[in-house]
């Protein structure tokens, strides 16, 4: 029992390191890159932290248990000899897992986007309007067990070679942070072209963060486009930054309702400035003037 109370605070530790050293890297590099980006953002950034670093517990401690299952009592799937598995399957498993994680995550995304869901659960990751390269992480526990439970699944039904698992892990982790931090790293014709297509970037699920209704995948754009979720890119502008809507996001699941405030505990982002709109000729019926977009600032 000790030895698996230990396995599960190192894990726990490694993880919680982990996002803390990946997203402080990506937000260091923001603010040299893109200076002011996270303006404004200090009480946001306090919270995602401390969303992440509760999130790091409950992804760490069942991911130790079957560490110690595995070196202990042969548990998982997870091998080290490379001949043990024919070379061609090392890339073919990435793949697969990367696959079912990304249908896991957008099922359960969706589901999460129901009222009852979001008010109790997803609430808090939205919370971040604007999220930040530290956002990665920031759920609420319930939220974070749906995600806790798929690297574990994973390593009991395929055969991975522990390099295979890493490199997922790494996918994971850099996907997570930087499709949060509000700015590309990827080149404009890679995003906006037949890569973009099929890879979600920065660009694509800043605009689920801004409408609610759409672009609902972790890795890849397919579940959205055979679903009809998909509402493409959030524009960025010639610096790579993704630019900000000025609309009032949408919860999905209940067209033309609000989106559910966050849990009472959860201080909410604050909402995007309204601009009046003008008013109009006495001889013209009233309409509501089109807003344009601004960068993320």
């Amino acid at each position: 029992m000790a030895g698996i109370l230990l396995s599960a605070l190192a894990m726990t530790l490694i993880v919680a390191l982990r996002y803390l050293a990946v997203s402080g890297g990506f937000a260091w590099a923001t603010a040299r890159l893109h200076p002011g980006l996270y303006a404004r953002l200090g009480p946001q950034i306090r919270r995602e932290i401390g969303w992440s670093l509760v999130s790091a517990a409950i992804y760490g401690v069942p991911a130790g248990i079957l560490a110690w299952g595995w070196a202990q009592r042969g548990w998982t799937r997870v091998y080290t000899d490379p001949h043990q598995w024919s070379l061609w399957w090392w890339p073919v498993s990435v793949l697969l897992a990367l696959a079912l994680h990304d249908t896991w995550f957008y099922w359960t995304h969706r589901w999460l986007h129901r009222r009852g869901p979001f008010h109790r659960a997803h609430a808090v990751h939205h919370a971040s309007r604007h999220p930040t390269a530290w956002a990665a992480m920031s759920f609420h526990p319930w939220e974070a067990l749906t995600g806790a439970v798929v690297i574990p699944a994973l390593v009991l039904a395929i055969p991975l070679h522990v390099g295979s698992l890493g490199l997922v892990l790494a996918i994971m982790t850099l996907m997570g942070v930087t499709n949060h931090m509000g700015w590309e790293i990827f080149p404009r014709s890679w995003v906006e072209g037949r890569v973009g297509r099929w890879l979600i970037t920065a660009s694509h699920h800043h605009r689920h963060h801004s409408d609610y209704r759409c672009n609902y995948g972790l890795y890849f754009r397919v579940w959205d486009r055979l679903c009809g979720t998909d509402r493409g890119l959030v524009p960025a502008d010639a610096t790579g930054r993704t630019q900000r809507q000025r609309t009032s996001p949408l919860s999905t699941e209940w067209p033309s309702s609000p989106p559910p405030p966050a849990p009472s505990n959860v201080p909410s982002s604050p909402p995007p400035p309204r601009i009046a709109p003008k008013a109009a000729p006495a001889t013209a019926p009233t309409t509501r003037p089109v807003v344009p977009s601004e960068r993320l600032q």
